[in-house]
């Protein structure tokens, strides 16, 4: 199968490598376009800032391709924001392939910004979590998160219900880490594998 990973301004890529390699699937890392739009499954990573990762995939005009793509997407992380509309981090438009705002968590004396470390997912949706029980836990470290909304496809809590993942047509998006997430993250991988 022809994997690629989306190379660009954003961290996290290498420990997705990490993880396709331990349920064996070999992909490579790259910003050519011709090599992701001929792939059969493309992954879009990423732990960092919004504005400047949308900087630089505009810069590579890795945007526009993106949104043109046909075959199954996987955004992680701030790649499954970056999909949505627009982000409250730094004020930032992002790619529009989802309908769907990113807001920032509202930090208090209960919920501790940002949220860092394991915690459940629910009302799963689609052959992404197939196999995949009911209030899983998943690990997270993020301070800004998609709003639930019909394109969610799992729910997480954490002061407010938020979308753990989204779909809209061949594009997925999981906001916590599937690399880091044991055995659930890597059974969400494989489901990935035969979408």
């Amino acid at each position: 199968m022809n994997f690629k990973i989306i190379k660009y301004n954003a961290g996290n890529i290498q420990s997705v490598l990490y993880a396709l390699e331990r349920i064996g699937v070999s992909a490579e890392v790259t910003d050519d376009i011709e090599k992701i739009r001929s792939a059969d499954k493309v992954i879009f990573p990423g732990v960092g800032e919004a504005s400047s990762a949308m900087k630089s995939l505009k810069e590579n005009n890795l945007d526009k391709l993106i949104k043109e793509l046909k075959q199954p997407v996987l955004g992680i992380c701030v790649g499954m924001q970056l999909l949505c509309d627009h982000s409250e981090e730094n004020d930032t438009e992002c790619l529009g392939v989802v309908p769907v705002q990113v807001k920032r968590f509202p930090g208090n004396a209960e919920i501790k910004v940002p949220q860092i470390g394991w915690n459940n997912i629910y009302q799963l949706k689609t052959g992404l979590f197939k196999n995949i029980p009911e209030n899983s836990f998943i690990y997270n470290v993020h301070s800004y998160y998609a709003e639930d909304s019909e394109y969610s496809i799992a729910i997480c809590h954490y002061g407010v219900d938020y979308a753990a993942a989204v779909q809209k047509d061949n594009f997925y998006g999981l906001q916590f880490h599937t690399e880091k997430s044991a055995e659930i993250g890597e059974q969400i991988l494989k489901n990935f594998l035969i979408l």
